[in-house]
């Protein structure tokens, strides 16, 4: 298996997750484990890694790329299991959670993946292969207003009712089944210069839909803050606006000591403040960073303590 991808803020990410060398850490996205390969380097041998990730291909390979190391156990679901993980394990909480949202350079850059807008595969955009319903399920299935939705919500494409009229106009005559078929058909409805922007925004939207990804973060950002050890630390990379609007909001809210409406002349709401935000401004990838991983281009680190 030919591994290309590059960890995105990688000393950042380590420097904000790692406040102890014999600490007990969640990766809930390992990935092809460029993270935690630089975790484990400051992490001595009384620590635990404990990583979940739905991607078969990632999993088996970091199953072998950790094998020797009694530090790491590795369980095939998503992140949002966290709870079911510690309960498994009997961990109380963690010293520090990690999570970076985006797709592997090796799911975009492989055609079988489906991922790709840029060479022909199956339509399908599923992380985890069990789940009921491809991409190609949703085009071929849905109707016209809620394919315009999804493009729109998840995908933040101004031309999502010209797309969503085409793709229902192409599907009567063929099912849609294949990348190259729905880049077609983004294509005929889409200026040139607005094109690769478009491709990408509709790919991503139907991938977040078909993965519930936002719905798996706002569940697992919710159990990550239960179960985190006071004083450590959660460290979340995301790729999007919509990724980032989630983690930016819950961690504003839990680091609030008031929610009352301003016009209350007392607190009434006993909220109690969990986190201290550590990040105000997301960190962002440096310059050098930027000409050796142009993919990183769009990432953000926000980073909580827990109170």
């Amino acid at each position: 298996m030919n591994i290309h991808h590059i960890p995105v803020l990688l000393n950042e990410s380590a420097e904000y997750l790692l406040q102890a060398p014999d600490g007990v850490y969640f990766d809930g996205t390992i990935g092809f484990g460029g993270h935690a390969t630089e975790f484990l380097e400051h992490l001595n041998e009384h620590a635990r890694l404990f990583a979940t990730e739905v991607d078969a291909d990632a999993l088996k390979y970091c199953k072998e790329k950790f094998r020797g190391d009694s530090r790491v156990s590795l369980y095939n679901t998503n992140f949002s299991q966290i709870d079911i993980v510690s309960k498994i394990e009997s961990v109380k909480h963690y010293d520090g959670i990690f999570a970076d949202l985006g797709v592997s350079s090796f799911q975009l850059d492989n055609p079988q993946s489906g991922f790709t807008y840029r060479s022909e595969s199956r339509l399908d955009l599923r992380l985890d292969k069990s789940r009921p319903l491809s991409a190609s399920d949703i085009l071929n299935g849905f109707d016209e207003t809620e394919l315009a939705n999804i493009i729109f919500q998840f995908g933040e494409e101004k031309n999502s009712r010209k797309i969503a009229r085409k793709i229902v106009e192409k599907r009567a005559v063929k099912e849609i089944s294949t990348t190259t078929e729905l880049s077609r058909i983004i294509e005929d409805v889409t200026p040139k210069h607005f094109l690769v922007k478009s491709l990408s925004r509709v790919f991503q939207s139907l991938r977040i839909y078909v993965n519930d990804e936002l719905g798996v973060l706002k569940e697992f950002l919710s159990k990550s803050v239960e179960l985190l050890n006071p004083g450590g630390n959660i460290v979340i990379l995301t790729y999007h606006s919509l990724e980032d609007r989630i983690v930016k909001d819950l961690f504003k809210f839990e680091n609030l000591t008031c929610v009352c409406p301003p016009e209350f002349p007392v607190c009434i709401c006993d909220k109690v403040k969990r986190l201290e935000v550590l990040t105000r401004k997301p960190v962002t990838p440096t310059e050098n960073e930027l000409k050796l991983n142009n993919r990183s281009r769009s990432a953000k680190l926000r980073v909580a303590k827990k109170i």
